[in-house]
């Protein structure tokens, strides 16, 4: 039954059990020397998917392997050439891991069919939130096109009326360390959207390295963090964290006003309605931007950035919030408000001062033309 050829030679092909004769002939052999109830029982042992667990020799260097459109953790896995005819192995039971897939048969091999989707399984770089995605782009796209039509509009108003003229002075606005802390932040918070871009999409990167990508990433989040935590000292030691601070006495209506500025006043070519001091950098609507900015979404968006990272060395993150399928689509939509965010607010500084580049070269010197006041 098994010398299919009759060579007296059992071949690779020809000792697997694949035909019911073949079992029974097996199966009478061991009854014969005294065994009962035989049969064919086939068991898979899971383990959980990690980094670092085998040695070079078997581990790839390839991050594109599985963080990629076409990830080979979601593709069947090959547990067998070949197998028992009518028997399925089953998963080992009392083990730390479960397995939510399938074990199939194709052609007479076996196959492990994953199912990510019942297990939490989020792969950077494969599976992606569609809304977020969508949402986000929408968002960033809107701000690109809204800044567009405002600057066009200015532009061409004030070649139709001609600019106001304004006598300035130059006023010592920001000091040394506030420009330091503000271009480092500006610095790897625009390379972290650009490094996260790669990181979530490499099928559309793939001049860059994975890996490397990664690294650059989680430096610059480190580096973020320490600055951040070090200009909450010197605001709060040197008192500049009440600029960030909205009194609520008024703000509602401050905020319409300027408000009704860069929407009508601007064109006009009408003053801005809150004098920018040393003292008073801010208006109403930068106050409450910049705190929600920085005292909301910077701190969440390192919060999730720091449970994404140590998910693999504490698993139990994964049971905190739903996991990774929750806190890297909520890292990337805080990525697209970030970078939505840059644009519009690179743009409102063109508005600030006398000329449109007076506020970004005011964070470079130090010092600020502002408009001179008649006492």
């Amino acid at each position: 039954a098994l010398d299919a050829d009759g060579d007296s030679k059992l071949s690779d092909s020809e000792i697997v059990l694949d035909t019911e004769a073949k079992q029974n002939l097996i199966a009478g052999k061991l009854e014969s020397l005294g065994l009962n109830n035989v049969r064919i029982y086939g068991q898979v042992q899971p383990y959980s998917i990690n980094h670092n667990v085998v040695d070079s020799k078997f581990a790839t260097r390839d991050c594109a392997a599985c963080h990629n459109t076409d990830s080979r953790v979601t593709a069947p896995i090959l547990l067998a050439d070949s197998g028992p005819a009518g028997v399925t192995p089953e998963f080992a039971q009392g083990t730390n891991v479960t397995a939510t897939g399938n074990i199939v048969s194709e052609n007479g091999a076996l196959y492990y069919d994953p199912a990510n989707e019942k297990d939490k399984t989020y792969i950077f770089g494969h599976n992606r939130v569609a809304w977020i995605d969508w949402f986000g782009a929408l968002l960033f796209l809107g701000t690109v096109a809204g800044v567009a039509v405002h600057s066009t509009l200015r532009y061409i108003l004030a070649r139709r009326h001609g600019k106001r003229t304004v006598e300035t002075k130059p006023v010592y606005m920001y000091e040394v360390y506030e420009r330091f802390w503000h271009w480092l932040q500006t610095i790897a918070i625009v390379v972290l959207l650009m490094t996260g871009l790669v990181i979530h999409r490499p099928d559309l990167f793939g001049a860059f390295s994975f890996r490397h990508i990664v690294t650059i990433h989680n430096v610059l989040a480190a580096l973020l963090a320490i600055n951040a935590l070090v200009s909450i000292l010197w605001h709060l030691i040197s008192g500049e964290i009440q600029q960030y601070i909205p009194h609520p006495y008024g703000f509602i209506d401050q905020a319409i006003t300027q408000a009704k500025y860069y929407l009508q006043g601007v064109f006009r070519h009408e003053p801005h309605p809150f004098d920018k001091t040393k003292e008073r950098k801010f208006n109403p609507l930068q106050k409450i931007t910049y705190l929600g900015l920085l005292g909301v979404l910077l701190p969440l968006q390192g919060i999730t950035g720091m449970m994404m990272w140590m998910v693999q060395k504490i698993p139990s993150i994964q049971a905190w919030f739903g996991g990774l399928p929750f806190l890297a689509p909520m890292h990337t939509l805080m990525a697209w408000l970030f970078a939505t965010f840059i644009v519009g607010h690179v743009y409102l500084t063109t508005i600030a001062g006398p000329e449109p580049l007076d506020s970004i070269q005011a964070m470079v010197t130090g010092w600020e033309d502002m408009e001179a006041k008649e006492q």
